[in-house]
């Protein structure tokens, strides 16, 4: 165990868009898929949140 090791920057575990996925494993591309579709719903959630802001901020100066 070397002293830097905490220098070194931590394996990339997202998934960048447009990335070559032929190296991937089935395991891994299904990973990929979980994690996508979580931070869909983390998006939409999120969305729904603002438009239901905007929403009550608009009836409020009507």
């Amino acid at each position: 165990m070397s002293l830097f090791d905490d220098d070194r920057p931590a394996r990339k575990t997202a998934h960048e868009i447009g990335s070559d996925l032929s190296l991937l494993s089935v395991d891994e591309l299904s990973a990929r898929i979980d994690l996508l579709r979580a931070e869909i719903e983390r998006l939409e959630s999120e969305k729904a949140k603002k438009g239901a802001s905007r929403s009550a901020a608009e009836g409020l100066f009507r």
